[in-house]
């Protein structure tokens, strides 16, 4: 009894965001962008749109391409960091767009590694309980919500997205995962976080006029950081399948920064044009990054039967992933 992936859905709002139209808003400039992160534009939620809404959009789309209804859905998992709100979790709010009136649902915090981790619980539960058939597993982001536009140094990366993935047991087939590492460093915290707004530091007119509810990050800590865990981690799954950076035939890295990626891949020695990057579209959209470019590379046939996909991830906690998949 084989876990697969069933089906892949994204969505990304209408609003286009591009370099250009930053410049206008802070002292910056489409090269600088350009040339320090591979970002050109990105996109943006309607003010009345929440990550909710956002992750339905994906999830009917997912749904659709599993030939799969709401009802028949055992589990939802939404990762996220920009949750509706507090609590409820934006699953269960999402479950009620949906009417997937069977399914258990909880949210996952990881971060930029979400979606990852979400993928390794789903396929965990699916194993170890018979009565689990069908798990939506999905990443969304409103990270508009949550930038500081005055701040050059961050407001130019993040993007706002969602993505969605089905996976569910197939006695035909065997799995699509083949191995998974995941791991976490809170020594970390202060590189990469939103200071307010938890119990230590409750909201408060003084945290509001601090701007202490927005994205903080320490760009050159996060940069090595990041590169070496996605490469450790990758290594592992690797060497665990038994399959070489030359079976590869996709590297799904988190779309944070394009001199990560490259970095990553170099030291992999897995060659650029198999390291699949929309980061120039989409900037960095944290937990959907990952199923934004799976649902690409499903969506245009850029994978076949048989073919293996590295998906790698790096994130705020600090937290870190890799998934190897046989499609």
């Amino acid at each position: 009894m084989g876990i697969i992936i069933s089906g892949i859905g994204s969505y990304v709002p209408e609003k286009v965001l591009t370099n250009a139209d930053l410049e206008k808003m802070v002292e910056t400039s489409d090269e600088w962008i350009r040339s320090r992160t591979g970002i050109e534009e990105r996109r943006v939620a309607a003010d009345e749109q929440a990550t909710s809404d956002l992750a339905y959009a994906a999830a009917l789309r997912a749904l659709e391409d599993a030939d799969t209804q709401a009802e028949e859905l055992d589990v939802i998992i939404v990762a996220s960091i920009t949750v509706d709100q507090v609590f409820p979790s934006t699953a269960c709010i999402l479950q009620k767009k949906l009417g997937a009136s069977r399914a258990f649902c909880f949210d996952l915090e990881a971060a930029c590694s979400g979606l990852v981790y979400s993928l390794e619980v789903g396929q965990s539960l699916l194993k170890s309980n018979h009565r689990y058939k069908k798990i939506l597993v999905i990443g969304a982001e409103k990270l508009s919500s949550i930038v500081d536009w005055s701040d050059r140094n961050t407001c130019v990366l993040f993007g706002d997205g969602a993505a969605a993935v089905v996976i569910e047991r197939d006695a035909e087939r065997d799995d699509c995962i083949l191995s998974t590492s995941l791991g976490s460093d809170g020594n970390h915290t202060e590189v990469l976080n939103i200071p307010a707004g938890g119990s230590r530091i409750p909201a408060s007119e003084q945290t509001v006029a601090e701007r202490l509810h927005y994205i903080r990050m320490a760009g050159r800590d996060v940069f090595k950081l990041a590169v070496n865990a996605m490469v450790s981690s990758s290594k592992e799954v690797m060497e665990e399948a038994g399959v070489t950076s030359e079976q590869i035939k996709w590297l799904v890295p988190h779309q944070a920064n394009y001199r990560i990626l490259k970095a990553v891949a170099q030291r992999l020695h897995i060659p650029e044009e198999r390291v699949y990057m929309n980061l120039n579209r989409f900037g960095n959209t944290s937990a959907a990054s990952i199923g934004l470019c799976l649902d690409e590379i499903a969506r245009d046939k850029l994978v076949s039967t048989g073919d293996y996909v590295l998906l790698t991830a790096f994130g705020g906690g600090l937290t870190w992933g890799s998934i190897l998949l046989k499609w």
